[in-house]
């Protein structure tokens, strides 16, 4: 009898502290339910706010170069392919240095993004890629396309490869007693389904897209490059290099700054003395602003807060 009451003392004295558990991780669920809803709201605002750009020159010549910045996370390839095309269809452009400081991004967006640089070089009109700090996976891929990739020693370059991650719920679902039904016409339509863990079945589904990407990848890396695919893939381990390590390598032409970016690109267009820089600079409102210190992406908008909740997202970025 007394065992009996000093059991039921002892699960009187534990139970405040489920509830505390419990408590804590209803709240926690609440909260990135709150902070998702905010984002699809912030998301809205932005779609229906006229982004408003204007245009930066500087030098003091007669011919024009046009400078692209690639300094973003990857998710949308549309302001990158608009600003290309923009520019390889103006006569008064003579070339294009695509300023590069990117981690990658989204392999499609990667893709179509290369597609129209490859566009443009075979044009004629030159493209040169000076990367600042970090060029890696999904930038470098882009980058490839151009006439010739120029790295400061110190920058990282590389990164050759694809990354697919999703997060699963599963564990606090069970312990806030949510449940998620779903009907499905095949096993693997909802591979990714963040309410159940993967099973092998899955991991092997989502293998097989990895590396038939990383394929592509390499496919085009050799062809451009003109690296032997096996011996390419010695090095495309996902590593990045310093500029100094890709020059040995073959992934990049020169070292240099991107001043000297500049003096090569207007040596390839046949512009004698200085260029004038044209330059597309966007004026982002308060939201977009707000968006892009929280998330860390320029260019936020609608499609991209679509591409973040798709998951799984297949990337080739550098995840440092």
């Amino acid at each position: 009898m007394q065992t009996d009451m000093t059991q039921n003392i002892r699960e009187k004295k534990s139970s405040p502290w489920r509830w505390v558990v419990l408590i804590s991780a209803v709240l926690i669920f609440a909260g990135i339910v709150i902070f998702s809803f905010s984002i699809i709201f912030f998301a809205k605002v932005i779609s229906t706010t006229e982004k408003r750009t204007y245009t930066e020159t500087t030098g003091n010549g007669s011919e024009k170069i046009a400078i692209v910045d690639l300094d973003f996370t990857i998710m949308s390839p549309e302001g990158f392919v608009k600003q290309m095309k923009k520019y390889r269809e103006d006569k008064s452009i003579k070339a294009i240095i695509i300023h590069a400081n990117t981690p990658g991004g989204g392999v499609a967006a990667s893709q179509e993004m290369y597609e129209e640089v490859k566009k443009t070089r075979d044009s004629g009109k030159p493209v040169v890629v000076s990367v600042e700090s970090i060029n890696a996976s999904g930038g470098y891929y882009i980058s490839c396309g151009a006439n010739l990739i120029i790295a400061n020693p110190g920058s990282l370059v590389g990164s050759i490869g694809v990354i697919m991650q999703y997060y699963t719920f599963k564990e606090l679902a069970d312990k806030i007693g949510m449940k998620e039904n779903t009907i499905i016409s095949g096993e693997n339509k909802d591979t990714g389904n963040p309410f159940r863990d993967a099973t092998e079945k899955d991991k092997e589904y989502l293998n097989d897209i990895v590396m038939d990407s990383y394929d592509q990848f390499l496919d085009v890396v050799s062809k451009e490059r003109k690296i032997d695919k096996e011996k390419l893939k010695k090095i495309a381990t996902g590593r990045v290099f310093t500029g100094r390590q890709a020059k040995e390598n073959g992934l990049i032409d020169s070292l240099g700054t991107f001043s000297d970016a500049v003096r090569i690109t207007a040596r390839l267009a046949n512009i004698d003395g200085e260029p004038v820089l044209v330059k597309e600079k966007n004026r982002n409102n308060f939201f977009e602003l707000f968006i892009e210190s929280i998330i860390g992406i320029k260019d936020f908008n609608k499609n991209t807060l679509d591409d973040m909740l798709r998951k799984p997202l297949l990337q080739y970025k550098f995840e440092n």
